[in-house]
């Protein structure tokens, strides 16, 4: 299916325009308190990094091309706090009393989230799934871009890399396969791969076509040739 969040390599958008070097981190106040409490919802535990990135991608084709990259997040946030019972659509608008919350104890306290951040969220996870390509082996992706699980759901594998033949460079362990993970079915972790996609397989008409572009993919994306 065509995925309204699946950009890359895309025609008739323009120009990509890099902001200078000395502009500020956030264009306005509010990106930053956007920032702050996506990341503090997170922290309650009631999704996952995988979930979050999915509920963005579910934003109505109209909204996801007209809005920007923080009202994305901030809107597939209200989302997701409601579908997960973590707030009403009463409490979203200020008609609710203020009550202490069930999930109050989880709050993300200011003086914990630089240690949050440094810490991340490793996926790497052991898994029974045995490795089936070695560093240096050549590899095509799926040809049909799309969640072997779900219907419509989350997938990693970008739509200009679909059908490409390309080259292992390492193997990254076994992680968390967000195909699964984005729909509650299990982490199912699988060996994740670095490989690389010489330009020419990926654009019709590359300006460098040496050049080659790197991609962490998960192994049941992944053919041999």
């Amino acid at each position: 299916m065509t995925r309204v969040h699946d950009m890359g390599g895309r025609f008739g958008d323009g120009p990509v325009h890099p902001e200078p070097d000395d502009a500020p981190v956030f264009a306005e106040d509010w990106h930053a308190r956007a920032l702050a409490v996506t990341l503090a919802a997170g922290s309650l535990g009631q999704w996952n990094i995988d979930v979050s990135r999915h509920a963005r991608e579910r934003l109505s084709p109209k909204d996801y091309s007209r809005f920007s990259y923080y009202e994305k997040w901030i809107s597939a946030l209200a989302d997701l706090l409601v579908e997960t019972g973590v707030l009403t659509d009463a409490d979203l608008r200020g008609e609710t009393s203020g009550d202490q919350h069930p999930l109050a104890s989880r709050a993300l306290k200011a003086e914990a989230v630089a240690k949050v951040l440094a810490s991340g969220g490793p996926a790497d996870r052991p898994s029974n799934v045995p490795v089936k390509f070695k560093p240096g082996q050549e590899v095509v992706t799926a040809r049909q871009v799309a969640n072997r699980l779900v219907d419509g759901g989350h997938t990693r594998l970008p739509m200009y890399a679909a059908g490409a033949k390309g080259r292992i460079l390492m193997v990254h362990g076994t992680h968390v396969l967000p195909d699964s993970s984005a729909h509650k079915l299990g982490e199912a972790p699988e060996p994740l791969y670095a490989v690389a996609f010489p330009a020419s397989e990926l654009w019709a008409t590359p300006e460098h076509p040496r050049d080659e572009v790197v991609l962490d993919l998960w192994q049941s994306y992944l053919e041999p040739l």
